[in-house]
């Protein structure tokens, strides 16, 4: 064992050295490194069904999902709700349908196995593309919060998912119903626990913990309370990663959110490796060689399935080039697929080499999507250069306009702030990204574009540096910080004028040179107190 784990390492670090100076990711490398160490070791079988071996990887997938978790508050994923639940829901639906109708109709598979291998290809590879988004930022961006909130509705569905597994291993309908009930009660029990534990324990806990100033004994409670709730989550039915995710969010509203991401990384990034080991020791060449021809025509029949797919939902509301990346970037299948595949066949659901068969489509699929979402915004720039919706609803600026005010955002607070504009007979150009908005704004024949304002070249285009003032009207605080340092990149940010919610939300702003900035509370306090003291006046005077 210690040979295998010294050669693993040894080959890990050999392969990553010569993939990096062709600008390939370390995912790679560990594929590759678990594909060489298998044939090597002649680990292929053991890997494939090594039960304890794939729990062990799959941590690397739970401190993945408990550092996501960190960056996101129950508050956050209620505004996410629209990708989360309409979005993710949306698209693992249409793409089980899609499937299950073609195994069902045209391959001939019975009504099961279809369901099984429809849902299954559903889902893509959460592990790589958020891991690939937080080295490249990408998950702060429009396309990055689209994207996760796909993947954490996917990492919801396989709990029906394993649901439908155990159904059809049941032939008593009374059965059917007592595994939905006791589901149902689980799912309750276990977000009451989790809640509890985070709304009153969690903070005081940690406090305590870190009043001791022993950074192994915080370190190791926080390794407690991840691998605890994944464990938790796990003991009631439920996948891992999910109990990890929900004690994340728990943590997001402590105030040592910062510090447990920093603690965890390394324990993440280790497992992870591990993680993607396993996935390269279950390419298996002779399924290869003997299936090529299926294998080649499967593989971008999938991931061009998906892409359709997941590209019309998202243009549904948002603009083609968020549409594009949003889909390119989930177009493989997931890490979650090959485990439910697996329970299927020793279940007797599915055909010992149609599963095989379609591991390794599924490996590859994941293998090809690092090196895709590496180069994806040059991939975007090069098929979708504007981006706006069409050439016909572009807004011609004149070069030699100067002394306008730029304003971000036509929702409710741009549409005030235009008013005001228009009384004052100031000049201004509005730029908005979302399809409604800007709908709006061309009904009321209003100057302006349709545009991400994170983008440089948009700001560019309406003149920003020749501006007199630039007012950002967009609530999304980490949206908002991604517009003000591109801003702060053209302008120094010298003019921009931004409002907040809450005092506590100028942290997210330091380091950007903003002067003005204005706080929504504190202006509608002092308007109450204001009205409070005429009512003093009139009550004085009677």
């Amino acid at each position: 064992m210690l040979g295998i784990i010294v050669s693993t390492i040894f080959i890990a670090i050999f392969v990553n050295l010569l993939l990096k100076k062709f600008q390939l990711p370390t995912i790679i490398g560990y594929i590759f490194t678990g594909t060489i160490i298998a044939y090597l070791f002649g680990l292929h079988e053991t890997a494939v069904n090594n039960h304890d071996l794939k729990e062990i990887a799959e941590f690397g997938v739970v401190f993945l999902m408990f550092t996501i978790g960190l960056e996101f508050s129950v508050n956050a994923l209620i505004r996410m709700k629209k990708e989360v639940f309409f979005t993710g829901t949306l698209q693992i639906i249409i793409t089980t349908l899609i499937v299950v109708l073609i195994s069902f109709y045209i391959l001939n598979f019975d009504f099961q196995t279809s369901m099984i291998i429809g849902t299954a290809l559903s889902l893509s590879s959460t592990a790589i593309v958020l891991k690939t988004y937080n080295e490249t930022r990408d998950i702060k961006k429009r396309h990055g919060q689209r994207v996760l909130g796909i993947l954490i509705m996917q990492d919801i569905a396989v709990i029906p998912i394993l649901l439908m597994i155990s159904i059809f291993t049941t032939n008593s309908e009374n059965s059917v119903l007592y595994i939905v009930l006791q589901t149902t009660i689980a799912a309750v029990i276990l977000i009451g626990i989790l809640y509890l534990s985070g709304k009153y324990l969690l903070e005081p806990f940690l406090t305590h913990v870190s009043e001791t100033n022993s950074e192994e004994l915080f370190v190791g409670s926080v390794l407690l309370i991840a691998i605890g709730a994944s464990y938790m989550a796990h003991y009631f039915g439920f996948s891992y990663s999910l109990g990890a995710f929900i004690a994340g969010m728990m943590i997001s509203e402590t105030k040592f959110k910062h510090q447990v991401e920093s603690d965890l990384i390394p324990f993440r990034n280790l497992l992870l490796g591990v993680f993607f080991v396993t996935v390269g020791m279950q390419i298996n060449f002779e399924i290869i060689y003997l299936h090529l021809f299926t294998i080649l025509l499967l593989l971008p029949i999938l991931m061009i399935l998906k892409y359709c797919i997941i590209y019309l939902i998202v243009r549904i509301d948002d603009t083609k080039r968020v549409a594009f990346k949003t889909a390119f970037s989930l177009i493989q299948i997931g890490e979650f697929s090959l485990a439910i595949l697996e329970l299927a066949r020793s279940a007797n659901l599915l055909n010992a080499t149609h599963t095989q068969i379609l591991i390794v489509t599924i490996v590859l699929s994941m293998i090809l999507t690092p090196i895709a979402l590496k180069n994806l915004s040059k991939i975007a720039s090069s098929l979708l250069p504007d981006d706006i919706m069409d050439t016909t609803n572009t807004l011609a600026v004149d070069k030699d306009l100067k002394g306008h005010v730029v304003v971000l955002g036509y929702g409710h607070l741009g549409q005030e702030i235009v008013r005001e504009l228009k009384e004052l007979n100031n000049d201004y150009i509005i730029i908005e990204n979302k399809i409604l908005f800007y709908k709006m704004g061309k009904d009321d024949k209003e100057p302006i574009i349709f545009g991400n304002a994170a983008h440089k070249h948009i700001l560019e285009s309406v003149n920003i540096r020749s501006s007199c003032a630039v007012i950002v009207a967009i609530d999304n605080p980490e949206q908002l910080r991604i517009v003000c340092e591109s801003i702060n990149e053209l302008t120094k940010n010298t003019k921009t004028i931004v409002k907040i919610t809450k005092t506590e939300d100028k942290k997210n702003l330091e380091g950007l040179h903003l002067e003005h900035i204005i706080v929504d509370d504190q202006v509608v306090a002092k308007a109450l107190v204001e009205e409070t003291k005429v009512c003093s006046i009139d009550f004085s005077h009677k």
